[in-house]
């Protein structure tokens, strides 16, 4: 038994989500006396591919053309069952983020393999049984799933897992796997990102606002917050359809699930559908003048007062201490 792991890359390098997932991947691997392969695409420079050895790869396939710059759903598949196949890999991990959620059931799919989405912990292994915590009814519950195939692909919840380095090192050969023309049926061409912030999915402290704050004027207290912290800004649904905050920023069921170690709502009152985008936070602080805010329930730390008094202090707070460090 093998286990190879996808490292998505973004612009050519690797995010904080693709030591995770590789991290993760040793620790199955030692659990069952192998080791971890990894297949990056796209063109990465050598340096990012050799880091995925200090945290437990031992060889890095590495797909490269002009063809795979741009992230290709269908191609991208291919190319990592194709990967499998060849190493004979029985375990594929990918980090459950925006395009792994695409790509996960198209590769298990093409290697007829059970799929786990969404785990937050790692296998419990038993007489060559093996069962996956994962999220489920949008995080607001979890289930224990028993893959009976022989091939597996699991998707890995991003911030569920340490980064653990290993100090080793990995050897890096060139994979060139023949790919079904018809998978480039439609390609993306360009990605022109919106900003240079930090991404909703990738954030680890997610400062997000409501209807609380009044009004789009007053959204800089919850901006300054945001930078003081290195963290994402996100909102409410309502916000976002009133056209206080870009659509992009709306985390919730209907907009984008986030599981950031740190989650802080502001001015938000807590309806479920909103929970069902951010329960999977590790840490959730709310800030309302409602002390019967449904949120409250949820959340590890609350502070029942006016967020436009106490957001400022906070702020003042963080930039002081991190001012005497």
């Amino acid at each position: 038994m093998s286990v190879l792991v996808y490292a998505e890359n973004t612009g050519g390098l690797f995010k904080k989500s693709v030591y995770e997932v590789v991290s993760y991947a040793k620790a199955i691997a030692d659990n069952l006396n192998t080791t971890v392969t990894a297949i990056s695409i796209g063109n990465v420079e050598q340096p990012a591919l050799a880091s995925l050895g200090n945290y437990g790869v031992s060889r890095v396939l590495n797909v490269s053309g002009d063809q795979l710059k741009q992230f290709v759903n269908q191609a991208y598949a291919s190319v990592i069952a194709a990967a499998a196949n060849h190493l004979g890999a029985d375990i594929v991990i990918i980090s459950n983020s925006f395009s792994g959620k695409g790509l996960a059931p198209r590769v298990a799919a093409k290697l007829e393999a059970g799929l786990a989405d969404g785990v937050v912990e790692l296998p419990n292994i038993d007489n060559g049984k093996m069962t996956w915590k994962k999220a489920a009814f949008s995080g607001k519950a979890f289930a224990i799933t028993e893959l009976l195939s022989a091939k597996k692909v699991i998707a890995l919840t991003p911030n569920s897992f340490e980064l653990r380095e290993t100090g080793g090192h990995a050897e890096i050969e060139s994979f060139q796997p023949d790919i079904p023309g018809g998978d480039f049926a439609s390609v993306v061409r360009d990605i022109v990102r919106a900003t240079d912030k930090v991404t909703l999915p990738d954030a680890e402290i997610v400062v997000s606002a409501g209807r609380g704050l009044k009004g789009p004027e007053n959204w800089g207290i919850i901006e300054e917050l945001a930078d003081a912290l290195g963290a994402a800004t996100a909102c409410s649904k309502p916000v976002s359809d009133a056209g206080w905050r870009p659509h992009a920023e709306h985390v919730g069921q209907t907009g984008i699930a986030v599981s950031p170690n740190l989650y802080i709502a502001i001015g938000i009152s807590g309806a479920i559908q909103h929970l069902a985008g951010v329960s999977a936070s590790k840490t959730i602080v709310v800030i309302n003048k409602d002390p019967e805010a449904p949120f409250f329930k949820v959340a590890d730390y609350g502070i029942v007062g006016d967020a436009f008094d106490v957001v400022p202090k906070l702020t003042a707070a963080i930039k002081a201490y991190k001012g005497s460090e």
